[in-house]
């Protein structure tokens, strides 16, 4: 419930494991089959040390992360994300958030929230926002 929630609250962490079965998996299910998230060889001319996750995947647990957190009853009405630096399968992927802002507008209870994908080294390497509604227990 939206009364719930409070600002500079921390969505609880969504850690991924991602390995090279997920990104061939992805790219079939995506139809995004550039060689860079699948061909060592092409990643390594392209001076990566192996291949490199779709930034479409990134976003997509960034947003399960948010919709894992407000259920069946809220509804994310936007999510926008910036690819601010590579990430590799093999890493860890930890998918971050933090309540920004919690108000009422229209009577809905909106919250934003700051999000991002953070690498096993602790940078955020695919920052973002996300626009959430829940219900309130006046509207209930």
């Amino acid at each position: 419930m939206f009364e719930d929630v409070n600002v500079g609250d921390y969505l609880p962490e969504l850690v991924k494991y991602p390995d090279n079965r997920q990104l061939v998996m992805y790219a079939g299910a995506s139809q995004d089959f550039v060689a860079i998230h699948y061909d060592l060889n092409v990643a390594k001319e392209a001076g990566h040390p192996n291949v490199i996750i779709h930034g479409a995947l990134k976003s997509a647990w960034l947003g399960e992360l948010v919709t894992g957190w407000i259920g069946p009853e809220g509804r994310l009405l936007e999510l926008d994300v910036s690819y601010r630096a590579i990430d590799f399968p093999g890493d860890t992927a930890t998918c971050v958030g933090k309540v920004i802002d919690a108000r009422i507008e229209d009577g809905v209870g909106l919250v934003e929230i700051e999000i991002g994908l953070r690498n096993p080294e602790g940078a955020i390497s695919t920052p973002g926002r996300a626009l959430a509604s829940l219900p309130t227990r006046s509207a209930t």
